[in-house]
This record gives C-alpha cells, sequence and structure tokens, in this order.
C-alpha cells in the first residue's frame, strides 16, 4: 500500500441486505462497494458480519456453561460479555480451558495491583472479540457472536476478488477500533489514522444494516460523494 495521509479521508457508510451465514465475504465486498470505491480506497468491515457469514454466530440455547465458566464468570466485569456463564463457555471452548485458567489468574492479579486488562491480554483476541447478545439485526441480536476465523485471509479474498484493499475491524460505541484482519501490510502510523478517523463507529450492525464502510483518501481531483445511509 502507498503511503497517503487518511487524516482528511471520507467515510462512506454503505448498506447492505442482512448478512447471513448463506453470504460470501469476498461477494459482499464485490456487490457493495467495488462501484463505489477506487483504486487506493479501502474497504472496512465489521467483524461482526464476518462472523456471521462464516457461521460463527451461536444460539445460546445450545450453550449448557459449565460450574467452572459460572465460576470464572462472576469474577468478569459486568461489561464484559464473558461476564455471562454462556459466554465465557464459549471462550473455553475457543482458547482451551487451561488458558482461560491462566487468564483468569492474571485478572485477579490485575485486581490487586490495580492493572485492567490483564484477563484479555492472556486470554487473547478470539476472546476479547466474543459478543454476547446484541449489536446486531434479529435473528442474530440475541446470538454469542464470535471473532472471525482467520481474518487475515478473509480480507486477501476480498481483495483478490475485488482488486480493493480490505479491512476487518472491531470498532465499538466506547471509541475503540482494533484492525482484526488486513489485505495490505498496516503500518503504526495507518492503524493510529485509521483508528482516529473511525473512532465514532461509524459501523451500523443493528437496523441501519451499514456493516462496509469506503475510507476515500483525499485526491488532488476528486468528484463529490455522497454518504450512504
Amino acid at each position: 500500500m502507498s503511503r497517503r495521509s487518511l487524516k482528511d479521508a471520507a467515510v462512506l457508510r454503505i448498506r447492505t441486505h442482512l448478512i447471513t451465514e448463506k453470504d460470501d465475504v469476498p461477494d459482499i465486498v464485490d456487490r457493495y462497494a467495488k462501484d463505489i470505491a477506487e483504486p487506493g480506497d479501502i474497504v472496512a468491515i465489521a467483524e461482526s458480519v464476518v462472523a456471521i457469514a462464516q457461521g460463527r454466530a451461536i444460539p445460546p440455547e445450545t450453550v449448557r456453561p459449565s460450574l467452572i465458566a459460572r465460576f470464572i464468570a462472576r469474577f468478569a466485569h459486568p461489561d464484559a460479555s464473558v461476564s455471562a456463564p454462556r459466554s465465557m463457555q464459549m471462550a473455553i471452548k475457543e482458547v482451551g480451558l487451561p488458558r482461560i485458567l491462566l487468564a483468569a489468574a492474571a485478572g485477579l492479579l490485575g485486581k490487586l495491583t490495580g492493572r485492567k486488562g490483564l484477563f484479555f491480554k492472556v486470554a487473547g483476541h478470539a476472546v476479547a472479540e466474543i459478543d454476547d447478545s446484541g449489536g446486531t439485526m434479529p435473528p442474530y441480536d440475541r446470538s454469542i457472536i464470535l471473532g472471525p476465523a482467520n481474518p487475515d485471509a478473509v480480507a486477501r479474498a476480498a481483495w483478490k476478488k475485488t482488486g480493493l484493499w480490505t479491512l476487518i475491524l472491531d470498532a465499538n460505541d466506547k471509541g475503540c477500533v482494533d484492525i482484526l484482519g488486513s489485505s495490505f501490510p498496516v503500518s503504526p502510523r495507518t492503524a493510529e489514522e485509521i483508528q482516529e478517523l473511525l473512532r465514532s463507529n461509524p459501523f451500523g450492525n443493528d437496523d441501519q444494516k451499514t456493516p462496509l464502510v469506503v475510507i476515500k483518501p483525499p485526491r488532488k481531483t476528486r468528484g463529490s460523494h455522497p454518504t450512504l445511509l
């Protein structure tokens, strides 16, 4: 990716149909973004719809929390998805019980020493990306949404199909933006610019149905591009 500042880039939100496990992410990018994005633009996809397309939306009634999952979940921060025993059970399934026990011990140490985030630092991104019941449209609004599998590979597949640079992002309404997958090497400076640009979380996975955005870097000459809502 050639270096171009994203400081004053335009961000276009793209409305889609309801993404389901029957959809293919590269096809979604091709269908909705290819006629809007130009070479040098970046297509960013919300990680939750990638996970849904991969069949990683888990009906909560199919999850039976173990006693250890219930016990560890009691000590999680109330705002964390893994504070729900069923999500903690999925975390155990994703990374294994030994790692979760180690993460729980690290979290306890963090509470005693005033250091935040040690549980997820040890448990890893796969656990941090778990969303419990909410943040997307029915019929997935009650589902446990796992993080996307192999997000770099998914981003590269979209790039190969469309020729558009592609990112898979985890953004929330608290201003956090994490780059989970990319079809191109992302420098620290570019990552910072993307995080600042999308801090307001332009993705709309609920009834807005705007899980895709196109980032258009400034150009010397360019016509106007309406924001798609």
